[in-house]
């Protein structure tokens, strides 16, 4: 069963044309795929959210794979086993859409909606896609916190709040507040790579949420 967008008039086509380079590697990955969603991917969680998460773009084997965002990689487990501990989530995480997890409070977003090469978006494409999270951001009203995992999230989250990166410079924990009241918390990615080398910890990625409940409206 595809996975539903809670708010679906906010996301792009399925066969979106805006990055060729990204066009052609969807195409590619139906071809060697065709059971994978391989399409933008849709955001996941509650329409109603105070809190939202700013991701960077689906993973290969992950999102791209499943049609939902963080679900089936390995970034995914920690995030969802830190939401349902800090009870932004109910049910079981199974890293499968039809797992039955509800998100409770939150929405998660992409900065770029498509599947990148080596997972590194061009400036152009994170550029191309911002438009579909400002959109997402307007239709998420009761959202006032916000949390970027990673550089890429951060300068798009702040370009999309209306903020100047010579201002607000990325780092783990790092704190922003914005004109009309948004609060921009940032953390390292909770990528595999980041985890195994120890940039991120667990207890570094909780303290992240802890700030967010701390904030909360």
């Amino acid at each position: 069963m595809p996975f539903v967008s809670p708010i679906p008039e906010t996301e792009p086509p399925l066969d979106c044309p805006r990055c060729p380079r990204l066009v052609a590697f969807r195409e590619a990955l139906r071809v060697e795929h065709p059971d994978w969603w391989n399409a933008p991917v849709p955001a996941f969680g509650d329409p109603d959210a105070w809190l939202a998460i700013v991701g960077l773009a689906p993973g290969k084997h992950g999102a791209n794979r499943t049609g939902r965002p963080f679900t089936g990689d390995y970034a995914g487990d920690l995030l969802f086993e830190t939401l349902l501990k800090y009870g932004f989530a109910s049910g079981t995480y199974r890293a499968d859409p039809d797992d039955g997890l509800a998100l409770h409070g939150i929405i998660i977003c992409n900065s770029v909606k498509c599947l990148p090469p080596e997972n590194k978006p061009l400036p152009q494409e994170i550029a191309n896609c911002r438009p579909f999270l400002a959109t997402q951001i307007d239709a998420v009203a009761n959202a006032r916190v916000y949390i970027a995992l990673g550089q890429i999230a951060h300068q798009s989250a702040v370009r999309t709040l209306g903020g100047k990166l010579s201002e607000c410079k990325f780092g783990h924990l790092a704190e922003y507040r914005f004109a009309g009241g948004e609060v921009l918390i940032d953390s390292y990615h909770c990528s595999r790579y980041n985890q195994n080398t120890g940039r991120l910890t667990r207890e570094m990625f909780e303290a992240v949420f802890e700030r967010a409940l701390q904030l909360r409206p």
